[in-house]
């Protein structure tokens, strides 16, 4: 009995003592730890802090633009940065949103750039597709439109792109009028064999388009815009059968039933005319 509680007893003074190594180990290798953090976390601050980690000058910008619509240097003069500065202390996000708050940048993408040390900026430039002009406060105010019917200042655009030439479709009217359609409605015209000149919004129960055929009278705008365009696809060769100073406008407000306002003599004619004329 006596030899057993003695082996007991050596027992349990071995396990002390490994448990005793065991938490020895532990503590050095949490020092251990530690200083290799600190060591690296200042290191790597050493290293952010040298001099080659500056934005020293704009030739470290990288634009890349997808329509290439505004040259790199114009595109660099709207950023808002300072030289020299630390490419660290440089908040991609915050000059992007700076870019996307210009009315001619659809959408900005700012990345750091390690090696060599820079930025790479990436932008969408709007494409103005209509000149818009509208009335307001006894002036009238002249603008660009892009597909997706944004709306730009006319000096704006070219002070940046003074050597652009500006879209051939007219938009006259307020914004409110066409904002709500007017992706579907450029989206259907500029796929029509009829060329479109000018949409005129200025009465919201009328929308007017002025084509190659004449005015046309579409009603007021609403979903069945694409399938009047394609009405008026269809009556293309309108202008070889019937003479086109006797017209006074065509009706397209039912695609269904279009129609004819003919001026004959100071007699106005409305004639139905066949979709597939």
């Amino acid at each position: 009995m006596a030899g057993i509680i003695s082996v007991s007893r050596t027992n349990l003074a071995q396990r002390r003592q490994k448990l005793r190594r065991q938490r020895r180990m532990k503590i050095i290798q949490a020092i251990w730890r530690t200083f290799a953090i600190i060591g690296l976390t200042g290191g790597l601050f050493w290293v952010a802090v040298q001099p080659v980690w500056m934005l020293k000058a704009p030739k470290q910008i990288l634009m890349k633009s997808g329509d290439k619509l505004l040259s790199d240097e114009t595109a660099q003069s709207l950023l808002v940065l300072s030289y020299p500065q630390s490419l660290w202390r440089i908040e991609p996000s915050a000059i992007a949103n700076s870019l996307k708050k210009q009315p001619t940048i659809a959408e900005a993408i700012v990345k750091r750039r390690l090696f060599p040390p820079g930025l790479i900026i990436e932008i969408q430039e709007r494409v103005p597709v209509a000149v818009t002009q509208t009335s307001g406060n006894k002036k009238v105010i002249i603008g660009l439109l892009d597909a997706s019917g944004v709306w730009m200042p006319l000096e704006k655009y070219t002070s940046l792109n003074p050597t652009r030439k500006l879209p051939n479709l007219r938009v006259i009217g307020s914004s409110k009028q066409y904002c709500l359609y007017w992706t579907q409605l450029h989206q259907a015209i500029s796929q029509s064999p009829v060329n479109v000149m000018e949409i005129d919004c200025r009465n919201p129960t009328n929308l007017i388009l002025k084509t190659e055929l004449g005015n046309v009278h579409l009603g007021a705008p609403g979903p069945q815009l694409s399938e009047q365009i394609k009405v008026l696809a269809q009556m293309r060769h309108l202008g070889a059968k019937l003479n086109s100073s006797q017209i006074e406008y065509i009706d397209l407000k039912n695609p269904e039933f279009p129609l004819v306002q003919m001026n004959q003599k100071d007699q106005k004619l409305t004639s139905k005319i066949p979709k597939n004329i």
